[in-house]
């Protein structure tokens, strides 16, 4: 007797292009959380006292720094010395993208950042070797700090300018206080080190490290709490809702009171 041909697949046999596919989405996968641990680690990994970090951040300086702020960054008409200004001072300028400057004006804006995170370290290297000055918060300095003691000390230290709930504010002559709710927890925390722009320098006398790590707690709660109360108006406080009021409250009301008229007429 002959056999009869195999019509169907043996049941629990999967299609070679599933299983081909089954690979490649796990080797996407595995690749992917590799490149993320491993970008997570890179700035961790950074020597800023390795002799050959601060080499790669004196040529990274001299091609893009050095026009404005001179070989040695003595200084120059165009750019202030950066002898003594510290780490934390090019972390958050360069690491925020206010650095290099697009053009001269009233402050520099926050805009993509032209350098990786490597760069960007090597960069804080070379100019922290050339004098002492703050140096790049550690994890500790922007972990387990009380959100709320936080904002209490952002009330009486930041909300003049920046608002209570970190959404900015104008200033004069063109100069204005940035928004909060998109900077990282080093960059805040480097910005009450260094006082960039318009912004006073706070250091550990004006509030200590444990009180800069509260204020960091509290913008990090923001964050996570954009609008605890409702609608936030574009978190302006009185102005956007006496606007509100003056518009749409009495507005309804004039309308309420015409069509009330004519109904009756």
């Amino acid at each position: 007797m002959s056999q009869k041909p195999e019509t169907h697949r043996k049941r629990g046999r999967r299609s070679p292009v599933a299983i081909l596919l089954l690979v490649g989405i796990g080797l996407i996968t595995t690749g992917a959380a590799y490149a993320m641990a491993t970008t997570a680690t890179a700035s961790a990994e950074v020597d800023l006292m390795s002799p050959q970090v601060i080499d790669e951040g004196q040529k990274l300086f001299a091609a893009n720094c050095a026009t404005c702020h001179g070989q040695q960054a003595q200084g120059t008409e165009n750019g202030p010395s950066l002898i003594g200004v510290g780490a934390a001072a090019v972390d958050f300028q360069v690491g925020t993208g206010r650095m290099p400057m697009q053009g001269n004006g009233p402050q520099a804006p926050a805009k993509p950042v032209q350098f990786t995170d490597e760069q960007v370290k090597a960069l804080a290297a070379y100019v922290a070797s050339l004098g002492p000055g703050p140096s790049i918060p550690s994890q500790s300095d922007l972990t387990g700090g009380d959100a709320a003691n936080g904002g209490e000390l952002f009330r009486i230290n930041c909300a003049m300018c920046h608002n209570v709930a970190g959404a900015g504010g104008a200033l004069t002559e063109g100069k204005y206080a940035p928004e909060l709710k998109n900077t990282s927890a080093v960059h805040a925390y480097e910005a009450m080190l260094i006082g960039p722009q318009n912004m006073p320098v706070f250091n550990d006398l004006n509030l200590t490290p444990s009180e800069k790590k509260d204020i960091v707690a509290y913008l990090e709660y923001l964050k996570e709490n954009p609008s605890p109360g409702g609608l936030e108006l574009g978190s302006l406080g009185p102005v956007s809702e006496g606007l509100f009021i003056w518009i749409i409250g009495l507005g309804a009301i004039i309308g309420l009171t015409i069509w009330i008229t004519a109904k009756s007429n």
